[in-house]
């Protein structure tokens, strides 16, 4: 068995992009194995997840360990930080245990980059972005892989780390703006961890496709329940949106049916479903799947750069 800590060099997005791709592509044509994820949490303190899953089309299992503390930054640690252990299919031997904290934030980019690349009214964009943490610059990066990106406009609610941002993609134009002008744009990230709705529907102009990646557990939302209601929203996985989703507050409360879930990002990259017209606005509710991590483990585990540890 090896251990990689992961920091002699990430892969490159445009090796994860299609990674990725064609990860949800397998679960579109219901090819894997993924129970959802398993919950534990901390009271106020914050929460951890177990993520299990089998990709035959890679040969690969295994599971990811992720905690979510969002007071940590204050305790000089990363809000997120994970642990993938894989699995050996034929023998169920523990082969690699990967630091997949800086991972986590990457194959998550990325999934915001392939519903862009399939849902984005254009493939020229202006940027919007709700939240300045490490999650959305692995948006920015992964997004810049996919499509070319005119302009980035981003808004956070401390308005020193929106022009720290801004300084540090200047490349695209990058500047801090209010909220409201960061979602007058082509496509709209989302990552903060927002109990309460902070994009409002009056701000979402028609054609406009959103990334919402920070409601990732229960009671977390960052959109009016309004736009959920006049868009075409499309998930990661039905089950787990509804439970800890952009959808899972409306869906609580009774302001939003299921129902009207317009489909997985898996059935949009094989095909079988997509936007209904240009000026339809477009969300992509990500809660963030166990077979990314393995997709992505995949290409660290390629590159053969780990430490032997004895097992058993």
């Amino acid at each position: 068995m090896k251990y990689y800590p992961v920091h002699s060099g990430y892969p490159p997005y445009a090796g994860v992009n299609p990674a990725i791709e064609a990860a949800f592509a397998e679960h579109g044509r219901g090819s894997v194995q993924m129970p959802p994820k398993v919950y534990v949490t901390f009271d106020e303190s914050g929460d951890f997840r177990t993520m299990p899953a089998y990709l035959p089309a890679l040969g690969i299992a295994g599971v990811k360990i992720v905690n979510v503390h969002p007071h940590n930054r204050a305790r000089g640690l990363p809000t997120v930080m994970a642990l993938t252990v894989i699995i050996d299919v034929e023998t169920g031997a523990p082969r690699a245990i990967i630091n997949a904290t800086e991972l986590t934030a990457m194959r998550t980019g990325a999934a915001g980059a392939v519903a862009a690349k399939y849902l984005a009214p254009r493939q020229s964009i202006t940027l919007g972005v709700v939240g300045a943490g490490r999650q959305a610059e692995a948006l920015v990066e992964a997004t810049a892989a996919a499509l070319t990106i005119e302009e980035i406009r981003v808004w956070s609610r401390t308005e020193k780390s929106a022009e720290a941002f801004a300084a540090r993609y200047s490349d695209y134009n990058a500047r801090s703006v209010p909220i409201e002008r960061a979602c007058d744009c082509d496509v709209l990230a989302t990552t903060t961890p927002s109990t309460e709705p902070l994009v409002m529907a009056d701000w979402v102009h028609e054609g406009t496709h959103i990334n919402a990646i920070g409601a990732d557990a229960p009671g977390k939302q960052e959109l009016d329940p309004a736009i959920l209601l006049k868009a075409e929203v499309f998930v990661d996985d039905p089950g787990q949106a509804i439970h800890s989703g952009e959808v899972n507050v409306p869906t609580s409360t009774g302001l939003y049916d299921p129902g009207r879930i317009a489909g997985t990002l898996g059935e949009v990259v094989t095909g079988k479903k997509t936007r209904s017209s240009p000026d339809a606005i477009t969300i992509f509710d990500s809660t963030g799947l166990a077979i990314q991590d393995l997709a992505i483990a995949a290409l660290v585990l390629g590159n053969g750069d780990g430490y032997e540890l004895p097992f058993p």
